[in-house]
């Protein structure tokens, strides 16, 4: 393999590339031939993980949650991810916009009304009525916990274990070393290699899916503005189209493709949620963006422990309950990212300390969709109708939002946006946004899977990182064919399956998170003692810091 890497002309592990590219390739054509048979097989794996280990997902959740918090509060937060000294390579608004875009950007389009509007439409905890003011608090609170700290503390665990083993300890640029503490120089061997591999295709399916769902999306846009139709040609076609872009920003680079892509499309989502603020229902959104804080913390203990426990009395379930569709393939879905997200915010985190990391990675992005929510959740179902007054007040109009998102959940957004001026103008800006989160998503992908390929945070040969552009795209077109009109079902199915050996990959990494705190010499830190005002102006003066 080594031979036959270096006549490709190709800067990596052959083991690691060659059996990865060659899953990926076996599954892409067993696709085309057995498309029934591979589709009943993720249905019925994901009908076992789900009823059998549900709970693992959201119990599991929860102790990444509180170990990355015990790890930033403990006396290790004040250890550098780097070199003693080092300081960040990246200013915080583009360490924010980059791992933002690169992380659920394209996930918060899809789903800013979808969510809110299907909770309120159809209320999953017992006892709650449709469309009460009871469901419209519930979905709110539901929806931000599935999006906020639980789904970053999911991108948090693994981007803390990659920068602190692979920037401090200057380990490859793999999954592998994380587990060094672990298997030490077994991370090298047939182990090392095994891990790197499923992580690798564990990304390139959790990336597929979300490119699926994002084509999906603008597919239901420009449908909406021009009656292109929304089929599966549609779809493919617009996933060929902005595959190509991505690989463009792919051989442009990190510096030059990725932050470029993420500053302009962070700016542009803002634009577009402060549009929605000025010309919606301003003071009732104000309001209840100040009340969803205190909505999301109230019921965050319950959400977060929830699990459904009582649906299994009730025959008509299928499953697990609600949550087996919502929470655990979450949960499922976002793991498969971890690696990808992780080694991404990894590397644009060098230098920043665990206190500074943890806290960043979890609370910026939690804050920002927080308030996404809060405009774009309280402004639909406002427009749909909250209480039994004010849906009789709206007459036929209301409902007509849950309407849209029962017959089709990517056309919500648009249908959402049919209630404000210049209609046109901001659903196509809404199309646009959507393709630049989705160009964004993969072009940070398949930088990141170089990376892992090659073991180096430099970038490897330009085709060898456009394969991997390409290699996203073709598994996300054949996804979309094989969930045909089943569409968002099937695409749960498959990354449910797929995301559970990535889930104990990544819980595997607290033990040996722990393993390598223990070793670190910080008996030095003072803690209490008020430093000179002078201290403050020499660089890595503070040896607390390193």
């Amino acid at each position: 393999m080594e031979h036959l890497a270096r006549r490709l002309g190709l800067r990596t592990d052959p083991t690691i590339f060659f059996i990865s590219a060659g899953v990926t390739i076996v599954f892409v054509i067993a696709l085309v031939l057995f498309p029934e048979g591979i589709g009943d097989a993720f249905a019925a794996g994901r009908s076992w993980i789900v009823t059998n280990l549900g709970w693992f997902f959201i119990l599991g959740v929860n102790v990444w949650l509180g170990f990355l918090i015990w790890a930033a509060a403990s006396r290790h937060g004040h250890i550098r991810l780097g070199p003693k000294g080092e300081r960040p390579e990246y200013s915080n608004l583009s360490w924010f916009t980059m791992l933002f875009a690169g992380g659920i950007g394209t996930v918060l389009m899809f789903w800013g009304v979808a969510e809110p509007i299907s909770h309120f439409s159809a209320p999953p905890l017992p006892g709650v009525e449709a469309y009460t003011e009871e469901a419209a608090r519930d979905a709110i609170s539901i929806a931000i916990y599935h999006l906020g700290l639980h789904t970053w503390a999911i991108f948090t665990l693994p981007g803390l274990a990659f920068a602190y083993f692979i920037n401090r300890y200057d380990l490859p640029v793999r999954v592998s070393s994380v587990f060094y503490p672990l298997l030490r120089d077994g991370i090298h061997g047939p182990i090392g290699k095994a891990i790197d591999i499923v992580a690798i295709l564990g990304t390139l399916f959790g990336v597929a899916v979300s490119l699926g769902l994002g084509s999906s999306q603008i597919a239901a846009g420009l449908d909406a503005l021009f009656g292109t139709g929304d089929g599966t040609v549609v779809q493919v076609a617009i996933l060929a189209v902005l595959t190509l872009v991505a690989i463009g920003s792919i051989v442009a680079g990190l510096d030059k493709g990725v932050k470029l892509l993420s500053n302009l499309n962070i700016g542009m989502a803002v634009a577009l949620m402060v549009f929605v603020l000025v010309t919606g229902s301003t003071l009732f959104l104000l309001r209840g963006l100040v009340e969803t804080f205190g909505l999301y913390f109230e019921n965050l203990p319950r959400l977060a422990f929830w699990n459904d426990m009582l649906a299994n009395e009730n025959p008509g379930n299928d499953d697990w309950g609600w949550q087996g569709s919502w929470t655990v393939f979450y949960w499922a879905w976002t793991v498969t990212w971890s690696p990808f997200i992780g080694l991404f915010v990894a590397r644009i985190s060098r230098g920043r300390t665990i206190r500074e990391f943890v806290f960043g990675v979890l609370g910026a992005p939690s804050l920002f969709t927080l308030v996404w929510f809060a405009i774009f959740g309280w402004q639909a179902m406002e427009f749909d109708g909250i209480g039994l007054a004010a849906r009789e007040a709206l007459g036929d109009s209301a409902g007509q939002i849950s309407a849209a998102v029962a017959d089709s959940i990517p056309l919500a957004m648009f249908a959402f946006f049919e209630h404000f001026p210049f209609t046109p103008v901001v659903q196509g800006l809404a199309v646009v946004i959507v393709a630049i989160f989705f160009a964004t998503s993969s072009d940070s992908a398949s930088l990141v899977v170089d990376m892992l390929c090659t073991g180096t945070p430099t970038p490897g040969p330009t085709h060898q990182r456009v394969f991997w552009g390409a290699a996203e795209g073709l598994v996300a077109a054949m996804l979309i064919v094989l969930a045909g009109e089943a569409g968002l079902t099937a695409l749960q199915q498959v990354i449910t399956v797929v995301g559970l050996p990535i889930f104990i990959l990544c819980s595997m990494m607290i033990p040996s998170l722990i393993r390598g705190f223990a070793q670190e010499d910080i008996d030095h830190v003072n803690v209490g003692t008020r430093p000179e005002l002078d201290s403050f102006a020499r660089s890595g003066a503070d040896d607390a810091g390193t």
